[in-house]
């Protein structure tokens, strides 16, 4: 805990705190994937992500792991930057000891390269929107600025709230463009 904290320049997190407590523990690994998340090299990513799985609670790690997952995919180029990335760190899953947890990680990867996909340029199926989770889904619908990917959400989105956002996102945006 100790080197991981110093290594992110964290400085004020009680290190005895930190291993006593899964919170403050929490709290510190999302200081350090902050700072990771937004330095420009990618080098410690891996070494870093390996000493958050060894967490000995899986929950309080995979957060921290899924965060970072996260921030990285809203900074990359593009799916291939982000398939190279994500596929260094996933040998590093196999420390979790629950499959749920693995799986978990494993989806949101693939969630973020077809968000990623798109980004690029790809037009999704029904089909591919099956395969996605409902958060990515949801997270389409939320944010999606392509009225094409809107207009897919909207009629073939796993639940009727996702549809809906969909589908008054997609109207508002036709609104503002007339």
């Amino acid at each position: 805990m100790a080197e991981l904290l110093a290594g992110a320049g964290i400085i004020d997190v009680d290190v005895d705190d930190a291993v006593a407590d899964e919170h403050v523990r929490s709290s510190a690994y999302q200081r350090v994937v902050s700072v990771t998340a937004s330095s420009r090299s990618r080098d410690r990513d891996r070494t870093i992500v390996a000493t958050i799985l060894r967490d000995p609670i899986e929950m309080v790690s995979k957060t921290a792991v899924v965060d970072l997952l996260d921030r990285i995919a809203m900074k990359v180029t593009g799916p291939a930057e982000f398939r190279q990335w994500a596929a260094e760190l996933l040998p590093e899953i196999y420390q979790l000891k629950t499959e749920g947890n693995r799986e978990f990680i494993r989806r949101r990867i693939h969630d973020w390269l077809f968000y990623l996909s798109i980004e690029d340029g790809h037009m999704p199926t029904p089909a591919e929107l099956a395969e996605i989770t409902e958060w990515m889904q949801r997270f389409l619908a939320e944010h999606s600025t392509s009225p094409a990917v809107l207009a897919l959400v909207a009629e073939s989105g796993s639940r009727k709230k996702i549809r809906n956002i969909a589908k008054n996102r997609a109207g508002s945006r036709k609104l503002r463009t007339q």
